[in-house]
C-alpha cells in the first residue's frame, strides 16, 4: 500500500476517534438536551449516527490536513541564527513651508 494512502487511512481513523470522543462529551453534558432528544426518540440512532458521521468527516478532513501541511519544509529560510535586517527606507523629508505673497483684493 502506498505511503500516502497508509497515512490518509490513519488520519482518517484519528479523525473518527476523536469524533467518537466529542459525541460522547456532548452526551455526557447533555448539551443543548441532545441527550435527552436522542435517548427519548424513536430517531434518536439514526441522529446519534449522522452527528458522529458527519463530526467524523470533517474532523478526518482536518487532522490530515494539519498533517500533511506539518510535512512541508521550507529550504529557502535559515535554520537558525539571526536573519539578516529588512532594509528600512530613509524618511521622506517634508520640504520646508515658504511664504508667499499675496495681494489683497479690493472689493
Amino acid at each position: 500500500m502506498p505511503r500516502l494512502v497508509a497515512l490518509y487511512i490513519r488520519q482518517v481513523a484519528i479523525g473518527f476517534a476523536l469524533s467518537a470522543l466529542f459525541v460522547a462529551g456532548l452526551l455526557w453534558l447533555d448539551i443543548a438536551g441532545l441527550r435527552h432528544l436522542i435517548f427519548s426518540m424513536r430517531e434518536g440512532p439514526l441522529a446519534l449516527a449522522m452527528l458522529f458521521m458527519a463530526n467524523g468527516i470533517v474532523f478526518s478532513g482536518v487532522q490530515f490536513a494539519v498533517t500533511i501541511l506539518r510535512m512541508a519544509e521550507d529550504d529557502d529560510e535559515p535554520k537558525g541564527g539571526r536573519r539578516a535586517p529588512e532594509p528600512v527606507l530613509e524618511p521622506v523629508l517634508v520640504p520646508a513651508l515658504v511664504p508667499v505673497p499675496v495681494e489683497a483684493r479690493r472689493r
